[in-house]
């Protein structure tokens, strides 16, 4: 048995090295296509679109927004249109939309314009089909999660839930399959009375399980655990669990090398993989509450990385957090959702579980310990988890407080970082730059970008400051009055701690209005039309020449130089302000130019560019923008510089130590 033991962990080992080769071998052979026809997997409602899978030769997702199509699960369709690939992550260490629907195997989007329907005849998605219609009618978002782990709760409270570290307990996981297992069990056992038979009916079930919750990775593990045990037990066969979910992970690894992109895989085999090693020690534990506390101790410590290179903060208290929720959903809530599904006359009380359980939440998140860690490197990952396999091993606290002391290190490794870096952040069609002082001596931001149509500050500004370990900004500095350059400020002081803003010259238009009552409401300290900014041994000049009747001109020009290396951001300075510049600075030969509004031509004339002479030119610009920007002339005008885009190369990071600057994008 031993000796299975070791082939089995050998192979699982080889099998991940075979996993990251074939990933790391993977190319898109993508080619354009303008219809599919296939079997509609999946649908997805949102407030400007339609979304579905198709399921031909290969799954696509279809995008629909007009959002008058009409269609069920099961529906053949063709459908014609426009095949295109998936948006990647174009800051560093964010989402990736791309792996995200490579983990399901789809490989590229389609964005439709005309279908052909042939309704759905298959049993199974009528099945399918009939639940959902039933669900609908009940019109409850706990019971789409809880039952076909479809996640429909509230963005704001499911965040609670994350920030608690309780989300988990609504992803349909080991514990909703142990309950529903279970109950079957009990009720399969009165009719049929034979243990072997009533394990085939339930593996059955689990089966279908699994298709009705779309092959969320969770229910595939949990439910071919039970399947797997299942199948031992029927032929008399005594085999531990370990070895069940190692021939798991690997037969799925061999389907599916992208289950590693896959979020809920790895938290599900990673955690349910130490819980099953660590039985002996959690059984020593007869108190429910103390093998409680180990088993969520043990889940957290697990998660940490994966956590943190995903959201860049754990909350310390999460352990504790779950000693509440994890019986209360596990009796209580969980169980009350299926009886509510069947006697929907039972849902008022229902809701008042989801009352007690959502403001429960929300009142634990106030009592939060939460530690901001930055993106964890391969490395830092191993020695992390080093610790954690000898404080295991040997149940010394000592371990667990090095556990701690290692984690308050990589959270305040920025005091060690003697890098200065200076990061264009790509916020489509605006500006948004990021400077980072040696040993978190300042960070400072210029600009915050804006989108009418996408919460920047949420998804890509604060998550990509979170990811450099930065807890606050020193100084907010906004060019000038324009929504691109400072339509996130609002959102982003709301969330994330500011010390100082800085506006231009000139009057404050209406945006710059609403900013400065939010800094009075939260008693932060603003600026304007300032001349220098003091850092240690660094200063930031801001080029006043005048005041100017538009607010372009009017932005703050910012020049600095960084051990030895020269940086202009121009915000959207036009050709006139570069004229004054050039009569009242003597600046030239820079290292670093931050493109004038977004290389418009009314911005870097000839005359101007000649001057300052850049090595290299940053045009933060969104990609295929209705402006046609940048201009082929300031192109032209820019030829004898390196020229980098963030439509074309998303963020660009200058890091200068040592007299010596290197250069990092993160290209889509």
């Amino acid at each position: 048995m031993k000796k299975l033991k070791v082939i089995l962990f050998f192979s699982v080992v080889l099998v991940l090295i075979l996993t990251y080769i074939r990933i790391n071998k993977f190319k898109y052979n993508y080619k354009e296509v303008n219809n599919v026809e296939g079997i509609v997997t999946d649908i997805n409602y949102y407030d400007n679109k339609v979304s579905f899978i198709v399921k031909g030769k290969e799954k696509v997702l279809v995008n629909d927004y007009n959002s008058n199509t009409k269609i069920n699960l099961g529906d053949k369709v063709y459908i014609e249109g426009k095949s295109k690939l998936p948006n990647v992550n174009t800051n560093f260490n964010l989402f990736n939309y791309r792996k995200y629907l490579m983990s399901k195997k789809i490989f590229y989007t389609f964005d439709l314009e005309e279908i052909q329907i042939n309704k759905n005849k298959n049993i199974f998605y009528k099945i399918k089909n009939s639940l959902i219609d039933k669900l609908d009618s009940i019109n409850n978002n706990y019971l789409y999660t809880l039952i076909l782990a479809d996640n429909k709760i509230n963005d704001e409270i499911y965040l609670s839930y994350q920030t608690n570290g309780i989300s988990h307990l609504f992803a349909v996981s080991g514990m909703h399959i142990s309950l529903i297992t279970g109950v079957l069990f009990l009720l399969l056992n009165k009719v049929i009375k034979n243990k072997k038979i009533t394990s085939l009916f339930i593996s059955s079930f689990l089966i279908f399980y699994i298709f009705l919750t779309g092959f969320s990775a969770s229910v595939i593990r949990s439910s071919f655990m039970f399947i797997g045990i299942s199948i031992f037990k029927i032929f008399n066969l005594k085999v531990d669990s370990i070895y069940i979910i190692f021939i798991i992970l690997i037969i799925l690894l061999l389907v599916n090398p992208f289950y590693l992109y896959d979020i809920g895989f790895i938290y599900s085999f990673s955690i349910s993989i130490s819980l099953i090693l660590l039985t002996n020690y959690i059984n020593s534990y007869s108190n429910y509450f103390s093998k409680l506390f180990i088993i969520s101790l043990i889940s957290f410590l697990v998660s940490i990385p994966i956590t943190v290179n995903q959201n860049f903060e754990i909350n310390l208290l999460s352990p504790f957090v779950n000693m509440f929720f994890v019986p209360f959903v596990s009796f209580i809530f969980f169980p009350f959702a299926i009886i509510s599904m069947i006697i929907p006359s039972l849902l008022p009380v229902f809701n008042i579980l989801i009352f007690i359980l959502e403001k429960s939440s929300i009142i634990f998140t106030l009592f939060k310990i939460e530690l901001v860690i930055p993106h964890l490197n391969f490395i830092i990952i191993i020695m992390y988890y080093l610790l954690v396999y000898l404080f295991l091993k040997t149940k010394e606290k000592y371990y667990l407080v090095m556990i701690f002391v290692f984690l308050l290190l990589c959270s305040n490794y920025k005091y060690f970082d003697n890098t200065y870096k200076i990061t264009m952040i790509d916020v489509g069609q605006g500006d948004s730059i990021l400077i980072e002082f040696p040993h978190n001596k300042e960070n400072i931001m210029i600009d915050t970008g804006g989108n009418y149509n996408y919460d920047l500050s949420k998804n890509v500004i604060i998550p990509f400051l979170k990811s450099k370990g930065i807890k606050k900004l020193s100084n907010l500095i906004i060019t000038h009055g324009d929504f691109d350059h400072m339509g996130e400020a609002i959102n982003l002081v709301e969330n994330f701690k500011v010390e100082k803003v800085i506006f231009n010259c000139g009057e404050f238009n209406d945006l710059e209005q609403e900013l400065i009552k939010v800094l009075n409401k939260k008693k932060i300290p603003y600026y304007s039309c300032i001349s220098e900014l003091n850092i240690d041994d660094n200063k930031l000049y801001f080029l006043q020449t005048t005041i100017y009747d538009n607010e372009n001109d009017n932005s703050n020009v910012i020049y600095t130089e960084i051990d030895g290396c020269k940086f202009m951001f121009m915000g959207d300075a036009g050709i006139g302000k570069e004229k004054d510049i050039l009569e009242k600075y003597n600046i030239s030969n820079v290292d670093v130019l931050k493109i004038g509004h977004h290389g418009s031509k009314t911005s870097s004339s000839e005359t101007f560019i000649n001057e300052m002479n850049p090595k290299y030119s940053v045009i933060s610009v969104g990609k295929n923008n209705r402006y046609g920007h940048p201009n082929k002339e300031v192109l032209d005008n820019l030829e004898q510089s390196k020229i980098y885009r963030t439509d074309e190369d998303g963020s660009i990071m200058f890091k200068i130590k040592n007299d010596k600057l290197r250069i990092e994008i993160n290209e889509p």
